[in-house]
């Protein structure tokens, strides 16, 4: 493992110096100040805060649950205005996105679902007022005004909603209220960033009120894309949300929300990897950068790395190969575009009924997401990958109905505090795609044919890559016999064909999957004594999904070399070259021959998850607990056609859709932890281990898309699943065990000395990593050759350690009630690998991030002026580094970078 480059000193700094770099506010101080008992200056008593992770109103510091809550302040301090920005309020939590935003990831203690495949679930759902969304994804985008959210950390499978296997973002929007009242603000930033925000809240009647809020959001993009003359990356965007609250009695109350939010954006594009990003992204033997001193061997750009050279000769921009990984100059295809278009809606109820000591809460929603996004998809000036913009460019639709029930109530003089409930969801997902080879593709693949044969004949110029000279030098070979004996006509051929693949491929696939998930659930907290309490909870889930899809392709030359060159692949000096050449001619399993084929397919799953808690408050301020839970996150289909076998020995005859299904991930975790919330301070600790058996890996070789469960093996596979073999390293199914294990220790502290400053810190250690020996089923198959360095290291984008810290200060400001702001938190976050094969060139070195706000808040008692900063210092880092698509095996990676430096001025008003 490489030396961790921020190290504990760093963390020691951060929590000794938080007044010089702090983060957003947690679990104990995030209340609004009108939560606080009045008191003196110099002390005051810690915020009360009601959250509703067990599924009942209940105090924080009552709750034996790693949670995280915080309130709008620190959302609004912090700018956090869509899930991404909550990495900067919870050490354990890590939100990205890569080729599309709608392909957002969210990770708690480094575990979490990554890829671009809709057909996996999220890891950590995402809950908007009770409401599952589809994918974590799927909130990428402007929330509105908020309440408060809830960050809960480890598996939750025993309450309503939908399972999930590693945490859960509970959202709450700002709900109406029976005050007439408004707000409004408008901030102006750099690349010209305009966002509005708007609301007003009005009672309708002794019994009704109604609110609506609105929010624009446009910003100029953070890549410029030189060859076409357009900004990629950026934000045109809105939201509008209407609510009714109904409350005819203290008993009853409901409340309806509608929603709207629709994008239409350019995104997402990449940047050559360069050492400036990744020490090892440089041109070395094999897969170990170590042969030789790091900064010796060439970048994987230089002219030294031979398929570089290919793409210089078919036209690629050689700036692109030269600049800083962080230059956001791109230089894509001419004519090729990232546009795309998101909208997003629905529609729910939530009904609160009292009947004496017992509740009922009945949430009923439907929702529809769609999104299409165009890509330059290889991201070089080389045409060779695309989806034009359009209908069926990576688009995703969504339609989900879901229904929660829960009774709750209290039994046996309180002893008993009880919860018993259902929950219904009914999800269609339609995926379509269009993905095509490029107008350049078949002579860059011949190149990669020609690199393998015989360097010296390489000529991009030609569009075989060999041209006359070329060909003639292959048929004089061997003293006039031909390179390949009598093989070489079919070869040349073979490569002839190749070389026609051009601008052909997907015409509009078509896939369809419909989930349907039932569950009852039981949540019930024993007092045993007044200061003892057992809480037992159990889950049965029943997980329905029915998949179908049809295909539509023009790519013959597939079926044509296929024809041409299968009785090569017996022969053991041609099997290799036959297979490479068919592989590049059917790449991903795209072929006519598949034109109009439709497939079909099911799965059903039972689970029982639950979790058993014992907590004790020896004193009124200290709460201490351990807990079991397990955990569990549905299978599925893998919407991908690549996957429906070897491209090699494809056969349309045999297709076997259940190739597609990969199987539901299981977790058991356990947990001690403490809370004390005491006057003027806070803290919070737990101690975590989380083993995941069937954890749902999805990953891009540079080819084409993996999902793969992965497991361990208890007994040693003697290095088989770290070659490049994929027969070796078979476990016996007895000695299969979890493949991924995630412990550590999470911390969190807030101070509040006097009542105008507020100080928090946060720590996680997370070492969430692969077991030593790897395999890629429950049944003990072999682990897939591209995932061979997976086994003993840790997992992408799971930093070993976080820290955050936060610093608020609000004094008064004369007599009129007008106060001042000062906000600053922090981010510290230790080295980690991106990529999800742990490919080296991949890694991301520790950063730290910083961002803060200035202002004069309660002008006249309604009026404020901030200025803000997100990224204060410019941090270069990447969210994700990929093998750059079909450049293997000479290997180049591309990144999709982080946000840099933003910075403006927002004015607000409220009556």
């Amino acid at each position: 493992m490489r030396k961790t480059s921020v190290s504990l000193r760093t963390l020691a700094v951060l929590g000794a110096g938080l007044a010089l770099a702090p983060q957003a506010a947690l679990a104990q101080s995030t209340a609004d100040e009108g939560d606080m008992v009045e008191n003196a200056d110099v002390e005051q008593d810690m915020p009360v805060i009601i959250v509703t992770a067990q599924g009942r109103a209940q105090v924080l510091a009552d709750v034996p649950v790693a949670i995280s809550a915080v309130s709008a302040e620190t959302l609004e301090n912090s700018g956090t205005s869509d899930i991404r920005e909550l990495n900067q309020v919870a050490p354990s939590l890590l939100v990205s996105s890569t080729g599309n935003e709608a392909n957002g990831s969210a990770r708690i203690r480094g575990i979490g679902t990554v890829g671009d495949n809709p057909g996996l679930e999220s890891s950590v759902a995402v809950f908007v007022d009770g409401v599952y969304r589809s994918r974590s994804g799927n909130a990428l985008s402007e929330l509105g005004p908020l309440d408060r959210i809830e960050i809960l950390r480890g598996p939750q499978g025993t309450l309503g909603g939908r399972n999930s296997s590693a945490g859960m973002l509970n959202i709450f929007t700002a709900a109406p209220s029976f005050a007439f009242e408004g707000h409004a603000s408008a901030s102006y930033g750099n690349f010209d960033a305009l966002r509005f925000e708007a609301g007003v809240n009005a009672p309708l009647s002794d019994t009704v009120a109604a609110r609506v809020d609105g929010v624009y959001f446009q910003r100029d993009g953070f890549y410029t894309d030189v060859t076409n003359g357009v900004d990629v990356n950026n934000r045109d965007r809105y939201l509008v949300r209407a609510q009714a609250l109904f409350e005819p009695n203290d008993d009853i109350s409901f409340r309806l929300i509608g929603d709207y939010s629709k994008k239409d954006e350019a995104c997402c594009a990449a940047t050559f990897v360069q050492p400036d990003f990744a020490q090892y992204a440089r041109v070395s033997p094999g897969l170990d950068p170590f042969a030789q001193p790091v900064g010796a061997a060439p970048a994987l750009t230089s002219t030294d790395n031979p398929i570089v050279n290919v793409l210089l000769g078919l036209g690629q921009d050689p700036r692109a190969l030269t600049q800083s990984t962080f230059n956001r100059n791109i230089y894509p295809t001419a004519g090729r575009s990232y546009a795309g278009e998101t909208e997003d809606y629905g529609i729910s109820g939530e009904l609160n009924w009292s009947f004496g000591n017992v509740n009922l809460t009945s949430i009923t929603a439907y929702r529809e997401y769609a999104n299409t996004q165009g890509s330059d998809t290889d991201y070089t000036t080389v045409d060779i990958l695309y989806r034009a913009p359009g209908d069926d460019a990576g688009a995703r639709e969504f339609a989900t109905f879901t229904q929660e029930l829960r009774l709750n109530g209290t039994a046996f003089n309180d002893k008993l505090d009880w919860l018993v409930g259902a929950y219904y969801a009914n999800e269609d997902l339609q995926t379509r795609d269009n993905l095509r080879f490029g107008n350049d593709y078949g002579t860059f693949v011949s190149c990669r044919i020609a690199l393998a044969v015989n360097p010296a004949l390489v000529n991009p110029a030609a569009q075989d890559c060999l041209g006359p000279v070329g060909r003639g030098a292959l048929q004089a070979a061997n003293g006039g016999a031909g390179a390949f004996g009598a093989a070489t006509p079919a070869i040349l051929a073979g490569i002839t064909n190749l070389s026609n693949v051009n601008d052909l491929g997907g015409t509009g696939d078509v896939y369809n999957q419909t989930s349907e998930n039932f569950a009852i659930f039981t949540h019930n907290i024993f007092h045993i004594t007044d200061t003892l309490d057992l809480t037992l909870g159990l889950r049965y889930t029943n997980e329905t999904k029915d998949f179908d899809a049809t295909f539509s392709n023009d790519n013959v030359i597939c079926p044509q070399n296929r024809a041409l060159l299968s009785n090569f692949l017996a022969v053991p000096a041609l099997a290799g070259l036959a297979g490479g050449l068919i592989a590049l001619s059917c790449q991903g399993n795209s072929t006519a021959e598949l034109d109009g084929v439709s497939i079909a397919n099911s799965r059903d799953e039972d689970k029982l998850t639950g979790t058993a808690i014992l907590s004790w408050k020896p004193i009124d301020d200290l709460l201490v607990y351990g807990s079991y839970s397990r955990g569990y996150k549905a299978g599925g289909f893998n919407l991908d056609r690549s996957a429906l076998g070897n491209p090699v020995t494809f056969n349309v005859a045999n297709i076997d859709p259940a190739s597609l299904q990969f199987d539901e991930e299981t977790v058991d975790a356990y947990e001690i932890g403490m809370k004390y919330s005491g006057r003027g301070w806070g803290v919070s600790v737990a101690a975590f281990r989380q083993e995941f058996s069937n954890f749902q890996l999805n990953t891009f070789n540079g080819s084409v898309y993996l999902v793969q469960n992965i497991n361990g093996c208890s007994t040693s596979l003697n290095g088989g699943d770290s070659d490049a073999s994929a027969a070796t390293g078979v476990c016996d199914a007895d000695d299969v065990s979890p493949g991924v294990v995630s412990q550590g220790f999470e911390f969190e502290a807030s101070l509040s000395p006097i009542r105008d400053i507020t100080m928090t810190m946060g720590i996680t250690h997370a070492d969430t990593r692969y077991a030593d020996d790897v395999v890629g089923s429950d049944q003990g198959d072999p682990l897939d050759p591209a995932l061979r360095l997976l086994p003993g290291d840790n997992m992408s984008n799971a930093p070993a350690w976080v820290g955050t810290s936060s610093f608020t200060w609000t004094p008064p400001i004369g007599d009129s009630g007008m106060e001042g702001l000062f906000f600053i938190n922090a981010r510290m976050t230790s080295d980690y690998n991106t990529g999800s094969d742990l490919l080296y060139g991949k890694e991301q070195d520790g950063y730290i991030l910083v961002n803060g706000r200035v202002g004069l808040t309660n002008i006249a008692d309604r009026f404020a002026i901030e200025g803000w900063v997100q990224n204060m210092f410019d941090v270069d880092y990447s969210q994700v580094a990929f093998n750059t698509p079909f450049v293997a095996p000479q290997q180049t990676y591309s990144a999709f970078l982080a946000e840099p430096r933003t910075y403006g001025v927002t004015v607000k008003a409220k009556f």
